[in-house]
């Protein structure tokens, strides 16, 4: 039983249906569904519509999905909702427009086409029940007559203050005076509502074609953008299912989306840690150290390998050999930090997460993003949409793997994720917080699997994050603690906000309970019947 005298919210249980996402809103538009007869996809899309709405710091209809759907005594599958570069997308292009090192996130070419849309209508003509005008009236009416900015909202809000003032639609839409609003606050965005409206009468052709993709479309000429409306209709069928990747762990089945996500990176880290004890005996220091070394080792091969899965250099069954990981895990020391290198033997943020199960056993793992902070910052006043910068993660590296070029898919950060065992479903769970979600995934898991904490107090447990020199720490983690892992070698910094955040659905099959968590790290909570 968790103790009393400590802070933090206790699991939600439930016998029926649960949804935990990371708004309030958002979870009691899902419910409500749910509370309709609306199934997990159903109440995923009225979710994830809802917070497209109220939490645009993280998402929105202008960003990228994606999706893993394990239907009850069915299979897992994986949905692929990540949007393509133009044709006419090169490195050479690129660096004749003036870039040279990366793609800053306000320029247009940091804007793929979004494949948010996509994934949503191909996901609800194939497995949803209800109808989308149903599904997106929670979204439309906060949209249309505003919704009350929360907390954690207000603070994401007020980081990005001055992308927001650079961009002069997006000032408009999401500044006041100068100013993000304040916790507390009402704010609206008519212009989304119209063409949430528009997609939920006449499905992904009201975004990808007419009106809205030729504003979107003159919007992003008007930048310098590369984007075309034949780049924009193919965006309407850019969703596509694909083979989710898997891995074991310590006897449960690991469900990912392939790349061009990072899921496979969230495997790597699992089956290197698979090789120590990471009970509840062992101490903190350790367990952070060691969640640190195959962290480091897999985010390397993760910036030098993955990208579109049409241009690995290795496909994703060899990154998770046997072999491969038995090298990497020698690479671990229990006694000293190590420089990441790349395996060699044999031939990088802001984002919502929900998921679902209903009263069927059906299981939704959803993920939606704009990448960073507002995305580009680049914001369309006719159609209400906010442009991601997924783009950015692409390299102007001419043969890398994630090197940009025509109709190509960018490493993506967001990962949903899926735990099985004995071919059943177990948890659908995600993390959110960009670069961070595949080792948030890792840690998760290993401290419900490793050290048997129940969802909610795997999600509340401190947070630590290796990455690009740095082990990024939360203040829960004590001065002792820090103290062990700077005397291994260690360059800990505390951590400038929150590290991520989580939601997860745990199915108690024997006695027919759900348990689900949502992160206090946001405004969100679980909910079910």
């Amino acid at each position: 039983m968790r103790d009393l005298f400590r802070p933090g919210r206790s699991p939600m249980l439930a016998p029926n249906a649960a949804i935990a996402t990371s708004h309030p809103l958002s979870t009691a538009a899902g419910l409500a569904v749910l509370r309709e007869g609306g199934n997990a996809v159903d109440a995923a899309i009225a979710a994830v519509a809802t917070q497209c709405v109220v939490e645009p710091a993280m998402t929105g209809i202008g960003g990228d999905c994606f999706v893993l759907y394990a239907p009850a005594g069915g299979e897992v599958i994986a949905l692929n909702g990540s949007g393509r570069a133009p044709k006419a997308a090169t490195v050479e292009a690129l660096k004749s427009a003036g870039l040279t090192d990366e793609i800053p996130q306000m320029s247009p070419h940091s804007v793929t086409v979004p494949g948010a849309i996509s994934a949503w209508t191909k996901l609800h003509a194939d497995h949803g029940s209800l109808p989308l005008d149903r599904l997106f009236r929670d979204a439309i009416a906060y949209a249309e007559s505003g919704y009350p900015v929360t907390q954690r909202v207000a603070y994401d809000w007020a980081k990005s203050v001055d992308a927001l003032s650079q961009d002069e639609g997006a000032a408009a839409a999401y500044l006041f005076a100068g100013a993000a609003p304040r916790a507390g606050a009402k704010v609206a965005n008519p212009a989304l509502a119209a063409t949430l409206k528009a997609i939920a009468k006449d499905g992904a052709s009201a975004f990808y074609a007419g009106a809205v993709a030729e504003s979107l479309v003159a919007r992003l000429k008007a930048l310098g953008g590369l984007h075309t409306l034949d780049d924009f209709a193919a965006g309407e069928t850019v969703a596509d299912y694909v083979t989710p990747i898997h891995a074991n762990y310590r006897g449960y089945d690991v469900y990912e989306c392939p790349p061009n996500g990072q899921g496979v990176v969230a495997l790597m880290i699992l089956n290197i840690l698979e090789g120590f004890d990471l009970g509840p005996d062992i101490s903190e220091a350790e367990r952070v150290h060691l969640h640190a070394e195959a962290t480091k080792l897999a985010y390397h091969h993760r910036d030098h390998l993955i990208g579109d899965i049409d241009h690995l250099p290795h496909p994703t069954a060899t990154l998770l050999a046997a072999d491969t990981i038995a090298s990497l895990r020698r690479r671990v020391s229990r006694e000293t930090a190590q420089e990441a290198t790349l395996w060699t033997e044999p031939e990088h943020q802001d984002t919502v997460y929900l998921c679902v199960v209903d009263r069927d056993g059906n299981a939704v793992s959803f993920i939606n993003s704009v990448f960073k902070s507002f995305g580009s910052a680049r914001h369309d006043p006719k159609t209400g949409v906010l442009l991601h910068n997924r783009g950015s993660s692409f390299r102007l590296i001419e043969g890398h793997p994630n090197a940009i070029g025509p109709n190509k898919r960018p490493m993506h950060t967001i990962i949903p994720g899926m735990l099985r065992k004995d071919g059943e479903t177990v948890a659908p769970f995600g993390v959110m917080g960009g670069h961070y979600q595949a080792a948030g995934q890792a840690a998760l898991l290993s401290g419900i699997i490793d050290r048997g904490l129940d969802v909610q107090a795997a999600i509340d447990a401190p947070r630590s994050f290796s990455f690009d020199g740095v082990l990024e720490v939360e203040p829960t983690i004590d001065r002792e603690t820090v103290g062990e892992l700077e005397a291994l070698g260690h360059a800990v910094e505390p951590a400038a906000g929150p590290i991520g955040g989580a939601q997860a659905i745990w199915i108690d099959r024997e006695a027919g309970v759900l348990h689900a968590g949502s992160d206090p790290r946001k405004d969100g909570l679980a909910l079910g019947f």
